[in-house]
């Protein structure tokens, strides 16, 4: 059994290394994701931002989320980073910020 466990430490230890790069930007799609999706399901789609909000909800919690009605900005934080998604026009939708 311990044999067993410590060949199942290394191969997970394996994989993660060999999937560093993707774990590593994990924690930007939550806040990314939450954003850009809130934004356009309440500014492109028009929906009552109560339905959005119910819309973007994931299984990871975020740990901020505001919505700037007035420049139709979102900012979402969750896993340590945060990210704000825009609207620009009804043309171009909303666009996440650098």
């Amino acid at each position: 059994m311990k044999r067993f466990l410590l060949l199942l430490l290394i191969v997970l230890l394996g994989w993660g290394w060999y999937e560093r790069e993707n774990l590593w930007v994990f924690p930007d799609i939550i806040s990314a994701y939450t954003a850009k999706e809130y934004c356009s399901c309440r500014y492109v789609m028009n929906n009552d931002a109560g339905y959005c909000r119910g819309y973007v909800k994931q299984w990871l919690p975020t740990s901020g989320f505001t919505d700037e009605a007035s420049s139709k900005t979102i900012t979402v934080s969750g896993m340590g980073r945060s990210h704000s998604a825009q609207w620009l026009s009804e043309r171009q939708g909303c666009r996440l910020q650098p």
